[in-house]
C-alpha cells in the first residue's frame, strides 16, 4: 500500500508546493480544499510527473465533513503518515469591526480544522508508532498586531494545539511540528498585486516545502517542534 500525505489547504501557493514536493518522494498524496477547482491542476502536475495525487474536496473546518474527508482518504488510499494543515483565513479589522459571523469563520479555518484533522489521523498513527503532523503558522501566532485579531487568535491557537500534541503525542512516535511563516509567501496572486516587488523580498513557496519534507524526515534524536522562515530582508 502507497505511503499516503495529506495536505489541506490546497492552493496555488504553498498549498501546491507541499502537495508536489511529498509526491515527489514518494507519497500518495490526499488534496484538500473547498473547491475541486483549486485541486484539479496540482492533482495533474503530480500525475504528469508519475505520481499519485486524488482530490477530496470539503469544508475542514466542519466536523462532519472532516469525517466524510478522511473517511474517503482512508478508504481510497489508506492511513497518513503525514499530515499537513495549511488551510486558513484572515478578514482585516478592528475588534468593533469584526462581526461574530467572520470572526468565528477565521477561527475555525485557523485552528479548529487543525484540531479535527489532528484527531483523524492519530490514532493509526499512535497504532503504527509514527507519524508527522505539520502546521503552518504565521507572525500573528507570535503577536496580535492592531486590526490582525481575526488571524491572530486562531495562529495563537494552532500554536499552542501543536505544543499540547508534541508533548502528548511525542513520546509515541508522532512528530509534530509548527512553522512560523513570517512574511509574504510568493504566488501567481500575489506577483499580479506587486509586480515590481524583487522575489528575493518574498518566501518562496518551493523553498518553504523543502522545510516541511527536512521536518518529516528527521531522526526522532533531534526533532524540530517550532522553526521560523522569513526572507532574508524581513525585518523582526
Amino acid at each position: 500500500m502507497d505511503k499516503v500525505a495529506v495536505v489541506l489547504g490546497v492552493g496555488p501557493g504553498l498549498g501546491s508546493s507541499l502537495a508536489e514536493r511529498f509526491a515527489r518522494g514518494g507519497y500518495a498524496v490526499a488534496l484538500n480544499a473547498r473547491g475541486e477547482e483549486k485541486l484539479a491542476p496540482v492533482r495533474q502536475r503530480i500525475e504528469e510527473a508519475g505520481g499519485k495525487a486524488v482530490s477530496f474536496p470539503g469544508d475542514v473546518t466542519a466536523p462532519a465533513a472532516m469525517q466524510r474527508i478522511f473517511t474517503a482518504i482512508r478508504e481510497q488510499l489508506g492511513d497518513p503518515e503525514v499530515l499537513c494543515y495549511n488551510a486558513g483565513a484572515f478578514q482585516m479589522g478592528g475588534i468593533l469591526d469584526l462581526d461574530p459571523g467572520t470572526f468565528e469563520r477565521c477561527w475555525r479555518a485557523n485552528c479548529f480544522g487543525g484540531f479535527l484533522a489532528a484527531q483523524q489521523v492519530l490514532p493509526a498513527m499512535v497504532e503504527k508508532g509514527r507519524g508527522t503532523i505539520l502546521f503552518t503558522g504565521a507572525t500573528a501566532a507570535l503577536r496580535g498586531s492592531t486590526r490582525f485579531a481575526a488571524l491572530a487568535v486562531g495562529k495563537f491557537g494552532l500554536r499552542a494545539l501543536a505544543q499540547s500534541l508534541a508533548r502528548e503525542f511525542g513520546p509515541q512516535g508522532i512528530h509534530v511540528a509548527h512553522v512560523v511563516i513570517d512574511g509574504q509567501i510568493l504566488s501567481p496572486r500575489v506577483r499580479k498585486m506587486l509586480p515590481d516587488r524583487a522575489p528575493e523580498t518574498f518566501l518562496d513557496p518551493d523553498r518553504i516545502a523543502e522545510v516541511y519534507w527536512h521536518l518529516h524526515t528527521q531522526d526522532r534524536t533531534t526533532w524540530t517542534l517550532e522553526t521560523d522562515l522569513r526572507p532574508a530582508v524581513e525585518t523582526f
